[in-house]
């Protein structure tokens, strides 16, 4: 298969992600269907992509008619056996391996094309395990987009020790040709690239922070006016949403058992107390219900 055959795609998750992806893929004027738990949920996600095509007409990087027309190459669905046509499915559930390991089983049997790819949006957890769910290993890819998805040029495209050499090149080929995306290759460890590098540096500065070194706005200013960094620290980790990045942290502290990758006690304070950033409308920083800064 050639990225060019791949014009049926499914995402298994209309969240923040999925929802970015499914966006992403619509504009590539390909066939989309995203699958959520529930009818509810199924709307909600279409919503969301409504919602972000209208912010880029408004913000001038998207015309209406093509706007219009991206959302009308998007379906949902509740049925995860809709998917069964698809040429290539995007997973981006919740960031569990045991949630994940059940959607690449289920899938496995449901996507009849053997030669279809499966995918996967995590940020950290090993794509072995999910390549091991079923009987295509061969055919499973890690496929790691960045938030928000339709602004940010970057896909990590992660292979294991049984992904095939084809399937890595149509994976990127469809990444680089299709949705003009930019793709770095990295291996099957905890992390991959820019996480290995970037949560380690989100975490120092939660412990700065928790330390009462400095404020949460001083680290972020701090950064900001003295690396020429266009966010700070902490507002970045509000926009990844903090369970996410104690989520990757969990995930790398497990792999690497290094001190620097322990998730810190206010971090893991704040997720359960609900406070998860911009989602949430409040983390390290306040934010409004469009997800502005207060």
């Amino acid at each position: 298969m050639t990225a060019a055959d791949m014009r049926r795609v499914g995402v298994v998750g209309g969240g923040q992600m999925g929802a970015g992806i499914a966006e992403v893929c619509a504009r590539a004027e390909l066939d989309v269907l995203v699958c959520e738990t529930g009818a509810r949920a199924a709307a909600a996600a279409r919503e969301r992509i409504a919602v972000s095509l209208e912010r880029a007409v408004q913000r001038g990087k998207l015309d209406r008619i093509s706007a219009e027309a991206s959302l009308a190459r998007i379906a949902v669905t509740a049925d995860l056996t809709d998917l069964e046509d698809r040429q290539l499915v995007v997973e981006a559930v919740v960031e569990d391996t045991v949630a994940k390991t059940e959607v690449f089983a289920a899938l496995d049997k449901i996507v009849t094309d053997p030669e279809a790819i499966l995918a996967t949006n995590t940020s950290s957890l090993p794509v072995m395990r999910l390549g091991m769910a079923t009987d295509r290993a061969d055919r499973v890819v890690g496929l790691h987009f960045f938030n928000p998805v339709p602004v940010l040029p970057l896909v990590e495209v992660v292979t294991t020790l049984h992904t095939s050499p084809a399937a890595k090149h149509e994976v990127t080929d469809f990444a680089t040709r299709i949705l003009g995306k930019s793709v770095v290759h990295s291996t099957d460890r905890a992390g991959f690239i820019v996480n290995a590098l970037l949560v380690p540096y989100l975490l120092s500065a939660i412990r700065m922070t928790e330390s009462g070194f400095a404020s949460a706005a001083d680290v972020d200013r701090g950064m900001e006016l003295g690396c020429a960094h266009p966010m700070g620290p902490l507002r970045l980790a509000d926009l990844i949403g903090l369970d996410s990045v104690a989520s990757i942290a969990e995930s790398l502290y497990e792999e690497f058992k290094e001190p620097l990758y322990a998730p810190p006690p206010l971090l893991q304070r704040m997720v359960a107390a609900g406070l998860l950033g911009r989602k949430s409308g409040r983390g390290f920083h306040a934010y409004d219900r469009g997800g502005e800064p207060r």
